[in-house]
């Protein structure tokens, strides 16, 4: 009886996730800074294969999303959720729209946006994200969260699949408040606003090093063990081009790490040790 070949082995750039079942490029695309249509397209075609796409995506990225699944369902991953959701409602009717929309059975992220600003942790809520996981009309399920407390006490106990939290340079209080609560059940971690929002690509007025490119920002992300996957916004094909290639020189060494949080000091406050 033949043996079956085994999954290829996780690498920086590349992690099978379980609660998707799929491997798939640690650099996510956002399109919502510019990239045009033949961007997202390019962004396919060179392999990525996690997509946020949310309830009020442009057609720029839905069009060529829907032909990909189309052709390669097996290989991306879908996240999208509710821009709105406030009620089990909300949740079921934008899993129903957005399945339509991108001609597809299943999704493999459905999650709250914003948790506790514009979406509530209600039994409402609850019961439906459930609903839709227990049907297969969504794989996995989860929230994007800026309350990291909040966000720490679901890592560790809730149904919730995967978590969207901010995480970069500037703001690496994760490390202290998520990641250690994500041991027992290790939720998957989708990191966003690597850059801080260009922040951490602008120089300082009162610094002359080496300013962070948005690829360094992206492999400071990744080079956490306990985020999977970080979230890119490129305005251009050749911005995407420039990230991936950045992504090959594998995770920071120490003393780009070092550089980096003194840089993300920097750009903080000035040298304030507890970030937020």
């Amino acid at each position: 009886m033949s043996t079956p070949n085994p999954a290829p082995a996780d690498t920086f750039t590349h992690r099978f996730i379980p609660a998707f079942g799929k491997r798939v490029h640690r650099l996510g695309l956002a399109a919502s800074y510019g990239i045009d249509e033949a961007g997202v397209r390019a962004a396919f075609a060179a392999g990525l294969g996690y997509v946020f796409c949310p309830q009020g995506a442009k057609e720029g990225l839905t069009s060529p999303l829907r032909d990909a699944l189309q052709r390669d369902r097996d290989r991306l991953v879908v996240a999208t959720g509710p821009s709105l959701a406030f009620f089990g409602g909300s949740v079921r009717r934008c899993a129903d729209k957005m399945r339509k929309k991108l001609a597809t059975d299943y999704l493999d992220l459905f999650q709250l946006h914003w948790l506790g600003k514009t979406s509530a942790w209600t039994e409402s809520t609850i019961a439906a994200l459930l609903e839709l996981k227990q049907s297969g009309q969504a794989h996995a399920i989860g929230v994007s969260i800026h309350d990291r407390p909040r966000a720490g006490r679901l890592a560790a106990d809730s149904p919730l699949d995967a978590l969207m939290i901010r995480y970069n340079a500037a703001h690496p209080g994760a490390e202290r408040d998520i990641f250690p609560h994500c041991e027992k059940r290790r939720p998957v971690i989708v990191a966003y606003t690597a850059t801080d929002w260009r922040k951490l690509l602008t120089r300082p007025s009162d610094y002359s090093g080496p300013v962070p490119t948005a690829g360094d920002c992206y492999r400071f992300c990744l080079s956490s063990p306990n985020v999977d996957l970080v979230l890119c916004g490129p305005a251009s094909e050749r911005e995407l081009t420039e990230n991936l290639q950045a992504l090959e020189r594998g995770p920071l060494s120490a003393d780009e790490m070092t550089w980096m949080r003194e840089f993300g000091r920097r750009v903080y406050g000035k040298g304030l040790v507890n970030q937020k």
